[in-house]
């Protein structure tokens, strides 16, 4: 599904308290190691190829691409057995890099759209983000808290850990992430959309009093109400900068097919879209993650629509209204 507002000329520079240019850099992120189906390295491309630099460019910014081919291409890797975490050498490698080249990018005054690729990357665009702006907070749209140690971790694939390195709950930290720590306090993080949680991430939101709005917030409050509230938790008075990331599998399965961990009962495309925009209204945006689009999973027309999907939230989250 695709939504086409009609794009309304206006000067991005004087929407955004903290990016006070139209300067935006689009930073490809190819990488599948943080799950087991491959797939999610090839959506920056057809993202791209879709023609999401000319939305944006009809928004009035000017967009600068950074590609990451050499992230499609892991290392030799060995088995791990079912205790270990996969991957970690490899993951940890592509999070540092893209650690800093968000950073780099976010300190030369641009807007930064992150697009993957794998949740996992997650752990390097917070840190990246909370480099240059250590007061950032972040909202996170997901169908699951990835905010599982590794230890704690049924799966063992990292996707599902990156907020347990940025919250600094991963103790012991596998020496592959020394380089990790705590970059961003509770009260900072607010999720929205969570319907598909294991037992040590609910005892962490509980014990920690994280801000974490399951669809059945949606379904009692409406998406209005939960994202202010979302919002207002995490930056009152929007006084801060506003980091998003999204999981497409935060969104139905009627909405986002290709997508590899598909949980039913999600977001509607408007609320999706309607997430975007409020977001957008703050005009705190920073940086953005669209993350685990899957062009491999199901048929032509769900790629289709999976990637039209992370298109509508990128350019409805820089600014695409309705009107």
């Amino acid at each position: 599904m695709e939504e086409n507002y009609p794009m309304q000329p206006h000067r991005p520079s004087m929407l955004n308290k903290f990016v006070q240019t139209n300067q935006v850099s689009i930073i490809n992120l190819p990488f599948s190691g943080g799950q087991p189906k491959k797939g999610t390295e090839d959506a920056p491309e057809l993202i791209e190829q879709a023609g999401v630099q000319n939305d944006l460019e009809n928004l009035g910014y000017s967009v600068r691409y950074i590609q990451n081919p050499s992230f499609k291409t892991p290392p030799q890797i060995e088995g791990p057995s079912k205790d270990t975490i996969k991957n970690p050498q490899y993951v940890s490698d592509v999070c540092r890099q893209v650690r800093d080249t968000v950073k780099s990018e976010l300190s030369q005054e641009r807007l930064v759209v992150n697009v993957g690729g794998d949740h996992s990357l997650g752990m390097g665009t917070i840190e990246g983000v909370q480099s240059v702006y250590d007061d950032a907070s972040v909202l996170w749209i997901d169908a699951h808290a990835d905010i599982n140690t590794p230890e704690s971790s049924p799966s063992k694939n990292l996707h599902g850990c990156p907020l347990a390195f940025s919250l600094g709950y991963a103790d012991p930290v596998p020496p592959e992430f020394a380089w990790t720590k705590r970059v961003i306090d509770e009260k900072r993080l607010a999720f929205i959309g969570l319907r598909d949680l294991d037992p040590q991430e609910r005892a962490f939101l509980r014990e920690h009093n994280i801000a974490a709005f399951t669809m059945h917030h949606v379904d009692k409050y409406g998406i209005s109400k939960v994202v202010e509230m979302a919002l207002e938790h995490i930056n009152p008075g929007n006084r801060h900068p506003v980091h998003l990331s999204f999981d497409v599998d935060s969104c139905d399965p009627a909405v986002a097919p290709s997508t590899g961990t598909r949980v039913p009962g999600g977001l509607t495309f408007r609320e999706a879209m309607y997430i975007c925009e409020a977001t957008a209204e703050t005009s705190t945006l920073v940086a953005i993650d669209v993350m685990e689009v899957n062009p491999r999973l199901g048929n032509e027309e769900d790629t289709k629509a999976t990637v039209n999907l992370a298109r509508s939230i990128i350019r409805t989250s820089l600014g695409q209204t309705l009107l």
